[in-house]
């Protein structure tokens, strides 16, 4: 059984999604002020970045991941921000933290799905694989982002308007071979996030894409050092990241993708194979 959730005292929620607002001529699927916003992985790299950048703005933030060390250090960074201790690949630390939140923060509004972990794997030489390492970073990565939609897509689907953002990577849609298993899971967790947005078009909940490029965290770091010039240069500061992710956030788009990710996903993602995915769906 998980502890209950530890809260930071601070500013409370405030207020929901807008419904389809307009800027610079295009619709706007998040409001970016006044919400209350889980994230899981939010205890460093991406995740921290984005629940401090979501803080700035106003909203209530909620960090969720299994170190509780770290979450109580973004906690006492950002007064006001709340953290529950949980692991996506446990589905009961997932259910009764999901009770946990919705029951202390009935106005949640906003799930973003960031957990990960990314492992060089070789299959070339003589040893065998190390199937439990590749078994977490498939239950991590791909499972944890079915699993926490589907969790919470309950009580999301309760409210007059909301968001789900699952991150995956600019991997996914062209992949570097020394983590074959990281861009298989993200590969899965793009085409996870297409069909869940189509079937969740006609509720208030909004299905985002986030898609990051080579950033400079530690879950990178392993095969960073691996990575050849041409995957995209040096790694994109946090900070920056960051930045660009919270504008793509607020313009309207099924895929939020930032930095050398837009190249990956334009390679990929086309609209021939966005048409194709219509007339299989019927639209």
């Amino acid at each position: 059984m998980q502890p209950a959730g530890n809260f930071c005292v601070g500013k409370s929620a405030r207020g929901f999604y807008a419904a389809q607002r307009l800027i610079a001529g295009e619709e706007l699927i998040m409001e970016m002020h006044g919400n209350t916003i889980l994230i899981t992985g939010g205890g460093s790299g991406i995740g921290r970045g984005l629940a401090q950048a979501f803080h700035k703005l106003g909203n209530q933030v909620i960090v969720a991941g299994r170190r509780a060390e770290l979450l109580r250090q973004v906690c006492s960074a950002n007064q006001g921000m709340s953290y529950f201790v949980l692991d996506v690949t446990d589905p009961e630390s997932l259910r009764s933290v999901v009770g946990q939140v919705t029951a202390r923060f009935p106005e949640l509004n906003c799930v973003i799905a960031n957990a990960g972990v990314q492992r060089v794997q070789s299959f070339d030489g003589d040893e065998p694989i190390d199937e439990p390492a590749i078994e977490h970073e498939i239950a991590t990565n791909l499972l944890g982002v079915i699993r926490v939609c589907a969790a919470f897509l309950p009580h999301l689907r309760k409210q007059p308007s909301a968001t789900l953002i699952n991150v995956s990577s600019g991997l996914a849609f062209v992949p570097m071979a020394i983590i074959p298993v990281y861009c298989a899971t993200k590969a899965a967790v793009h085409s996870f996030t297409v069909s869940l947005r189509w079937q969740l078009k006609n509720s208030s909940v909004k299905v985002i894409e986030l898609v990051p490029p080579y950033v400079a965290t530690d879950l990178n770091r392993a095969a960073g050092s691996q990575r050849p010039a041409a995957s995209g240069g040096s790694p994109m500061p946090l900070e920056e990241f960051i930045a660009q992710a919270m504008q793509e956030l607020g313009i309207a788009s099924e895929e939020a993708a930032v930095g050398f990710a837009k190249n990956t996903l334009a390679a990929s993602w086309t609209e021939s194979s966005r048409a194709i995915f219509a007339r299989l769906n019927h639209e």
